[in-house]
C-alpha cells in the first residue's frame, strides 16, 4: 500500500493544500504505524503536516488509528486519570509525578505514558525513577491508588518510531499532538491534557469535543499536563467532549513565588517527597487542579453506574 495519494492533497504548500476526511486520515495513519509505507513518505508526511496544520476532523482519524492498534492498560474498578508526559522540564521542575501521586493519593488509578523527545530536557521517567516508581515493561493493570508509567513503545511501537523522526528532521509531527489526545486504557478514563500555544486550545477543544473524550485541558508547565506551580491556568473540563471553564487564569501580578527546586531529577524528586509528606505546601495551582480532576473523576463514575 501506498500514501502517496494523501501526501499529494496535504503537500501542496500553505495555501494550496487540501484537508483530509476522518476516515482519509485513520487510513493514512494506520498505514504509518502499521510500517508498510517508506521511511521517505513517512519523512513526506510529517513534513506536509507540519507546513498545513492538522484539522480537528485529521486528528480525530489519526487518533482512531492509534486507538485501534494500542496496547490498552487494563483497569479495575473506577475510572482511570491518563497523563501524557513527552515535554519534560526545561527551565521549570517536571512536577507531573508530583501530580500522579497526588491523584492517587486521593484513590484514583492513574496511567502515565511517554518517551523522551528531546536530549536537553529532564523527562518524568528519570523524577519517577527517583521515587522508584519503574515503568511498566509489560502491561499490566493499574489499580486504584496506584501510578504506573507506560513507554510509548510499549504501547505501539510505530507511534514511537513517529516521534523519534523528530530526532531526525528536527520539527514536531503530528504525533507529538496525538500522543497528548490518546487514551490507552480499558474501561472509563479521565484524560489530563495540555497546550503550549494558545492557538492549540481551539483546535484540542474540537478534537476533544469531536472525540467525546472526558478530560481536562489546560496550558500545561514548559508542555507537560501538570498546572504551573506559579500561577494558575485557566481550565476546561470535558464530558463526553461537552466542554465547561471550571477554573479561571490567575490575574495581576504574584505577590509570593513558591521554592521550587531545580531540573535535576533528585532534587525533584526529594521536594516531592516533602510535599507528600506534609513538610511543603502543595502548590496551589497544582492543588486547584487535583479538586478538578477528582470532580471529573466522581462524575464519570457517577455516569458509568447510571449507565
Amino acid at each position: 500500500m501506498s500514501i502517496s495519494q494523501y501526501i499529494k492533497e496535504i503537500g501542496r504548500g500553505k495555501d494550496g493544500a487540501r484537508s483530509l476526511s476522518r476516515e482519509q486520515a485513520a487510513d493514512l495513519m494506520g498505514q504509518v504505524l502499521d510500517g508498510t509505507v517508506t521511511d521517505l513518505e513517512v519523512g513526506a508526511f510529517c513534513l506536509a503536516m507540519r507546513i498545513k496544520g492538522e484539522t480537528p476532523d485529521e486528528m480525530a482519524g489519526f487518533l482512531d488509528a492509534a486507538h485501534a492498534r494500542l496496547q490498552r492498560v487494563p483497569t479495575a474498578g473506577g475510572p482511570t486519570v491518563v497523563l501524557p508526559s513527552y515535554n519534560g522540564a526545561r527551565k521549570l521542575p517536571v512536577l507531573t509525578p508530583l501530580l500522579a501521586l497526588l491523584l492517587a493519593r486521593e484513590g484514583l488509578a492513574v496511567m502515565m505514558h511517554g518517551c523522551e523527545t528531546e536530549n536537553n530536557r529532564i523527562s518524568s521517567q528519570k523524577v519517577l525513577l527517583a521515587l522508584d516508581v519503574k515503568e511498566l515493561s509489560a502491561i499490566e493493570n493499574v489499580s486504584a491508588g496506584q501510578v504506573v508509567f507506560a513507554p510509548t513503545g510499549l504501547l505501539n511501537p510505530g507511534l514511537q518510531r513517529l516521534l523519534d523522526v523528530r530526532r531526525v528532521v528536527g520539527l514536531r509531527n503530528p504525533a507529538h499532538s496525538l500522543v497528548k489526545l490518546m487514551v490507552p486504557v480499558q474501561g472509563p478514563s479521565v484524560l489530563v491534557s495540555s497546550y503550549t500555544h494558545p492557538e492549540y486550545l481551539h483546535s484540542m477543544t474540537a478534537t476533544l469535543a469531536l472525540t467525546h473524550t472526558t478530560a481536562l485541558l489546560l496550558r500545561g508547565t514548559e508542555g507537560e499536563p501538570v498546572a504551573d506551580a506559579r500561577r494558575t491556568p485557566a481550565m476546561d473540563a470535558f464530558a463526553q467532549g461537552d466542554a465547561t471553564r471550571v477554573q479561571e487564569a490567575q490575574s495581576g501580578p504574584l505577590s509570593t513565588l513558591p521554592d521550587l527546586p531545580g531540573t535535576d531529577p533528585a532534587e525533584t524528586a526529594a521536594y516531592i517527597q516533602r510535599v507528600l509528606a506534609g513538610d511543603l505546601l502543595v502548590p496551589p495551582p497544582i492543588a486547584l487542579q487535583v479538586r478538578h480532576v477528582c470532580a471529573l473523576a466522581t462524575s464519570t463514575a457517577s455516569t458509568g453506574a447510571l449507565a
